[in-house]
């Protein structure tokens, strides 16, 4: 389904980034750079419907606004009739705001659902208009075109409400890519902990890859579709309780 894999995502946005500053993954790394926002949250939502798109940077984003000890949950691939509301109930049951990367297809046929994910306090994502992985290896047409059309897609079902950031598919990320999307207002966002989850490790292996792998940074990678959910369902009912044991706040990524 994705092409993930760990962090190879990551090896592949340090290739391409000739000449522009990639934010390296690690815990080290991570607490620096997550101490540089010093817990400082910005009360920002997503874009407003009507608000004019405001260039962002074109880095990959690696820390949280709610500082070290924060955490960014990224849901992808959905809306989803049977997963979405289910990781909604889930979220808002223990408090929880997340990241939704949206692909612009399950937008359009789901609006009712992006509507929801908006209401709730949540933020928007571009996730291409078909989850192509390949896109990286495709012309700047057409991934110009997986990333606009996407974005109007998911304003369009939002009633108006932009995504503000952009997660190419697999991590299929160019330095064209980035930059398109930055320009639009969409900050390029990667992931530092894949959890594994579309490939269905069960409930238990789902948990114990986050807790192995927080310490490589903040932001966390579930989906809430492409397949059956139930067990992403189950272990975000288990992790968001434990982070909050241990200390830790949710957040969104930095933009």
């Amino acid at each position: 389904m994705a092409r993930h894999g760990g962090r190879g995502w990551y090896g592949k946005v340090a290739v391409a980034a000739v000449g522009v500053t990639v934010l390296a993954a690690g815990a080290s790394q991570w607490t620096a750079q997550a101490g540089a926002v010093g817990g400082s949250p910005r009360a920002e939502s997503s874009a407003k419907p009507g608000s004019a798109v405001k260039p962002v940077a074109i880095t990959i984003a690696h820390a949280s606004d709610k500082g070290a000890r924060g955490v960014n949950i990224t849901i992808d691939d959905g809306p989803d009739p049977v997963w979405t509301p289910q990781v909604l109930d889930v979220l808002r049951e223990y408090g929880v705001k997340a990241t939704f990367c949206m692909v612009g297809t399950q937008a359009q046929a789901h609006p009712d659902l992006v509507k929801e994910v908006v209401a709730a306090g949540h933020r928007l994502c571009d996730h291409s208009v078909s989850h192509d992985t390949t896109m990286d290896t495709k012309s700047q047409t057409y991934q110009s075109q997986q990333i606009l059309d996407a974005e109007r897609m998911i304003t369009k079902a939002s009633g108006g409400v932009r995504p503000m950031y952009y997660r190419a598919p697999g991590g299929a990320f160019t330095p064209y890519s980035r930059k398109l999307a930055a320009s639009r207002g969409m900050r390029p966002l990667g992931w530092n902990v894949d959890t594994k989850d579309f490939e269905r490790p069960g409930a238990d292996a789902i948990v114990t890859t986050v807790q192995q792998e927080l310490p490589n940074g903040p932001t966390l990678l579930f989906h809430d579709a492409g397949g059956d959910r139930s067990q992403t369902v189950e272990a975000l009912r288990r992790i968001l309780p434990w982070l909050k044991e241990q200390g830790y706040s949710f957040g969104f990524p930095v933009r």
